[in-house]
């Protein structure tokens, strides 16, 4: 008896479930943007100020070692994936406000328990780490 293969998920524009094991499938794009250590600490810090906003400035200020240029790369693909909002005050210079939408705020949970676990594992990781030569 030959073992089937794996099943795998449709993917379709109608909202299915991507399959992270085919190449060509958006799922792994998408795990790209969503699993850097930046994203997680602006989603951290707009989940802690929701629903309040929190200016571009404020954000770097609370996310130690950013750049402003990696914050304005994140948050300019948070927006882009429909994560979190924008909104720009005309004055000068102009005053930016971002907020996480209902989707961003729905990945604060996943993303906690991901933090969660790294700062409960990290030791471990470390050990694991110092004691690990290439075969």
């Amino acid at each position: 008896m030959t073992p089937s293969p794996t099943p795998r998920a449709s993917r379709s524009p109608n909202g299915a479930r991507g399959d992270l094991f085919d190449p060509e499938c958006p799922t792994r794009r998408l795990l790209d943007r969503i699993g850097t250590k930046w994203t997680s600490m602006a989603v951290k810090v707009l989940a802690e100020a929701s629903p309040d906003e929190v200016r571009f400035a404020e954000l770097q200020r609370r996310m130690p070692g950013i750049s402003q240029k990696m914050l304005s790369a994140t948050l300019q693909g948070l927006t882009r994936d429909g994560l979190v909002g924008r909104r720009v005050e005309a004055t000068v210079p102009p005053r930016v406000y971002y907020k996480l939408t209902p989707l961003g705020l729905t990945l604060e949970a996943p993303l906690a328990a991901l933090r969660e676990w790294a700062e409960e594992h990290m030791a471990e990781v470390d050990r694991a780490h110092q004691g690990w030569s290439p075969s």
